[in-house]
């Protein structure tokens, strides 16, 4: 098993995560149903956002955080989610790489979910 080195492996990356998302009932209305994502726009999106996260190509430039605290205003993005993304995206890493790069998105992902549930936390006072 190879590490992350490039966007097409980024892109197998979210790909597998999706799927294992979009098939779990205790996640996936997140997606389907309050934020209604088209995956093959949003795929692109997050190899972007991944990209520049772990390889340093630039190019993403949207506000996570907004983006995260407005879905909240319409479904609570409660910490039992954030566990079950971390949990279907550190599997999503572990059954298809392995090396620095995997641990260092592992890492990435659980600082955003942690910041994630600290501002939406914030902005509930």
């Amino acid at each position: 098993m190879h590490d992350i080195q490039n966007q097409d492996d980024l892109f197998l990356l979210v790909d597998a995560f999706y799927k294992k998302l979009l098939s779990d009932d205790s996640i996936s209305y997140i997606f389907t149903d309050v934020v209604k994502i088209h995956l093959e726009e949003h795929l692109p999106i997050l190899v972007t956002f991944w990209s520049q996260a772990i390889l340093g190509t630039g190019g993403y430039s949207k506000n996570l955080t907004q983006i995260h605290l407005d879905i909240d205003t319409r479904e609570h993005l409660t910490p039992e989610l954030f566990m079950i993304w971390l949990s279907h995206f550190y599997a999503s890493v572990d059954e298809n790489f392995q090396g620095a790069k995997s641990e260092q998105i592992k890492t990435q992902a659980l600082s955003i979910a942690t910041v994630m549930q600290i501002k939406i936390s914030q902005n509930k006072r």
